[in-house]
């Protein structure tokens, strides 16, 4: 397994390289990967008034309804590592005279604390299973929570309750040029936090408390059209950055793999139905937070 130094190094470019097929997808992704995140949102239960991170933001979405629930005296920060992102998330929901969500371009893992804590509740959709230094990511989390604040975040579990993912890279991967290295172990990576004992002893590492995590499955509905359903899971995943960079013939073959191996998951005239198997994680800062 690489050293942390070289996995940071590698998430940054890595995310650099993919922000813009997220920040196409943008609209897609909020409509369609809603379920992957919709557990945490019910357990968490922004209340208004309260002040709420949402770790990964990507392009917005999520802190958008954040924010939304905790108006009109509460407030939501988005962070994220890619700046791209961040300024797409800008875009897409910042209100006149700055009104609404705010993101923060900002590695979680290299900040003592995120810029407006403390926060009384933090989300995490897709995201602590990414992290190259996952307790020190969680650390920086906590310690920008209020003493007895709430955690919830969802990540995969591991690939064979995931099937459709791997199918859509290696379906693609066949047209296109170098991939970027895939997670080795407990690398940064979709199905890092498979394994439920080393996920409890990292938040427990971090300082959380009454820590939980329970399996959740959810089904990601798509609609009937091979080309987008094919076009959004490779840009959102390691095979974007190459897909971005082929010629138009080139991406029609990646897309034309990716279809073949997500046929299983579609219904002629009806769509996808990609299931998912999550873990659902919540917790609790432990008794100190910043001032």
């Amino acid at each position: 397994m690489a050293d942390t130094a070289t996995l940071r190094a590698r998430n940054a470019d890595f995310w650099a390289r993919t922000a813009p097929g997220w920040i196409h997808q943008a609209d897609r992704h909020d409509e369609i990967g809603r379920p992957l995140g919709a557990a945490a949102l019910d357990w968490l239960r922004p209340q208004p008034g309260e002040r709420v991170l949402d770790v990964g933001c990507g392009c917005g979405g999520t802190t958008a309804e954040i924010a939304r629930a905790v108006a009109p005296e509460g407030s939501a920060i988005g962070l994220d590592l890619a700046e791209a992102m961040v300024a797409k998330a800008r875009d897409r929901f910042t209100g006149p005279g700055g009104g609404g969500p705010r993101f923060v371009a900002g590695d979680i893992e290299t900040l003592d604390t995120v810029p407006g804590a403390p926060f009384d509740a933090v989300y995490s959709r897709m995201t602590l299973m990414l992290l190259a230094d996952p307790v020190a990511g969680l650390t920086a989390v906590r310690r920008s929570m209020r003493a007895g604040a709430r955690l919830a975040a969802t990540t995969f579990r591991d690939g064979r309750v995931n099937p459709w993912l791997p199918a859509a890279m290696l379906g693609a991967a066949a047209h296109l040029g170098p991939l970027p290295p895939l997670p080795i172990g407990d690398e940064p990576g979709p199905f890092a936090f498979a394994d439920a004992t080393r996920v409890t002893d990292l938040f427990t590492a971090a300082g959380f408390t009454t820590i939980n995590i329970q399996a959740y499955d959810v089904v990601l509905d798509a609609p009937d059209d091979p080309e987008a359903v094919t076009e959004w899971l490779i840009e959102i995943g390691p095979a974007g950055a190459a897909y971005r960079d082929a010629e138009l013939t080139t991406q029609g073959y990646a897309r034309a793999g990716a279809a073949r191996l997500l046929e299983r998951f579609r219904t002629a005239g009806t769509g996808y139905r990609l299931p998912a198997g999550l873990w659902l994680i919540t917790a609790h800062s432990g008794g100190t937070s910043t001032p």
